[in-house]
């Protein structure tokens, strides 16, 4: 086969193959493995299929690209750049999406090898080309382009490249195209910035992030929106939060909610806002964020309070994230009667809303009721005690209810509250006091389908792993549960049948 495979690629160097032969080599290249292409292609070969790539018939470049896919993975990417650097100039240039869908995944392939990546550094027309793809119209394009330029700025060379060079003001051009591709340059730009405290200082210094900030505290309502998710992404890093601290950003982001009471349109950026707060109290301190900033707070309770589910949906999330901890746990706690009554409407929320909101309701319960072993306090055992009571007058029978539901995710969702609180104590008495309970979780025949099948796994799991089960369930229980846990998520149980002569 690798014979054929030469002898079809010298034909289409030395003349250009008719589509037919270009159909059989395509095919003949799937039969080849890696190694034994390489030792047969040559610079000729390479050269002629990209210059059919210049005809005006779709068939043709379909085929021709499907081939140099095939080809070009055999190849070092350092042999690709040096040997083939016009061919993927041109590539990015091509009106066809799927040779520049070819070309940018070579470039791709390219920017993740130490000794390739130099070559693009010293070529900055090809750098340029990669910067106008972001303002193309295929999505998969631009996104590739984004990841290689990001995956370039993660070294010196490609900082100064990108950042001090006359490439920045081509980067502000193609921002100038639409909103769209004005988004994608932001979303390149925090990507940079989130690697270190040097790239972020380059990508400050070119403007880009000004700019984003400006948007972000300006007018429109809509870009406020979009503008908020990038600025989430850049205060997921310690170096990202203390720049936002430092230009105001966070006070002006706290400010604006501030506002919100009197904007009418407040609705289309609020929860970006509130979910800026919830993810920065997480990875900053929760308790920090809640007394410098008790909007946060105060709009996060006013937002689940209300009757608007998409406001609700929210705030759940916002406290789902905000409880995940134990220091944020106490900020709740902190709040009394008006957290417990909270509780009980998102326990009724659990039962009655919509599925999309249930599912979101049940995933915040796991999150505010799991205390790892070790921060397993009397006081704060007694804190997740009172908060699951406050759910429901008959809590663990409302999951119980849930979980009995022919719905796979919410069937799970309830499964994953019982496993939140399957290591605490008191938790553990309520599910030995409840009939049938222990049947309920020992009993495999319920789970009708996989995701089932390991949420049960991982409250078994969880059951058995506890310091405090074994004395708590009696040691018949915690036996079934270890023989459970024992024989895995998919067990079944064999069953014999006897063939009867004559029976049909």
């Amino acid at each position: 086969m690798a014979e054929a495979v030469a002898e079809l690629l010298e034909r289409a160097a030395r003349r250009g193959a008719p589509l037919e032969e270009l159909r059989a080599l395509r095919l003949a290249l799937q039969a080849v493995p890696p190694a034994a292409l390489r030792a047969r292609l040559s610079d000729d070969h390479l050269g002629a299929l990209f210059g059919l790539l210049s005809v005006n018939d779709r068939e043709q470049v379909s085929t021709c690209v499907s081939i140099l896919e095939r080809l070009l993975q055999a190849l070092d990417p350092l042999y690709v750049i040096q040997n083939l650097k016009e061919e993927l100039q041109k590539g990015l240039f091509h009106p066809d999406d799927s040779v520049k869908i070819l070309t940018i995944s070579q470039i791709g392939r390219i920017v993740e090898n130490s000794d390739a990546v130099r070559e693009i550094l010293n070529s900055p027309e090809l750098l340029r080309q990669i910067i106008n793809c972001i303002g193309g119209e295929k999505i998969a394009v631009a996104k590739e382009a984004i990841k290689s330029l990001s995956r370039i700025a993660q070294t010196q060379e490609g900082l100064e490249a990108l950042f001090v060079s006359s490439l920045l003001s081509d980067l502000k051009n193609v921002m100038a195209t639409n909103d769209v591709v004005r988004y994608r340059v932001y979303e390149l730009i925090v990507e940079i910035s989130s690697v270190s405290a040097d790239s972020l200082s380059y990508c400050a210094n070119s403007g880009l992030i000004s700019d984003l900030i400006g948007e972000l505290t300006g007018d429109d309502v809509l870009v406020r929106a979009t503008c908020i998710e990038m600025v989430t992404s850049l205060a997921h890093t310690p170096h990202g939060r203390q720049y936002l601290a430092q230009q105001g950003v966070i006070d002006k982001i706290s400010n604006i909610i501030i506002g919100a009471e009197s904007d009418p349109f407040s609705s289309f950026y609020l929860p970006g806002f509130v979910k800026f707060f919830g993810n920065l109290a997480v990875v900053d301190s929760p308790q920090q964020i809640c007394e410098r900033y008790p909007i946060f707070m105060e709009k996060v309770f006013e937002m689940a309070e209300s009757h608007d589910p998409t406001m609700i949906g929210v705030a759940v999330d916002t406290l789902g994230i905000l409880g995940s901890t134990v220091e944020g746990k106490q900020v709740l706690q902190k709040t009394r009667s008006r957290f417990q009554n909270l509780l009980n409407k998102i326990g009724h929320q659990a039962k009655n809303a919509p599925t999309e909101l249930r599912l979101r309701c049940l995933d915040a319960i796991s999150s505010l009721l799991y205390l790892p072993p070790e921060q397993q306090t009397e006081d704060l055992l007694r804190m997740t005690e009172s908060w699951f009571t406050s759910l429901s007058s008959q809590p663990l029978e409302l999951f119980r209810s849930i979980s009995t539901q022919p719905f796979p995710d919410l069937h799970c969702g309830a499964l994953r509250v019982f496993t939140a609180i399957a290591n605490q104590p008191w938790a553990q008495k309520l599910m030995l006091n409840s009939p049938g309970f222990v049947e309920y979780v020992v009993d495999r025949s319920v789970e009708p389908d996989k995701a089932s099948k390991d949420a049960k796994y991982e409250l078994v799991k969880a059951l058995v792993n506890s310091k405090t089960i074994a004395e708590i369930f009696g040691n018949q229980n915690y036996l079934r549960l270890r023989a459970y846990l024992r024989e895995g998520p998919y067990y079944a149980k064999a069953v014999s049948t006897t063939a009867v002569e004559g029976a049909e």
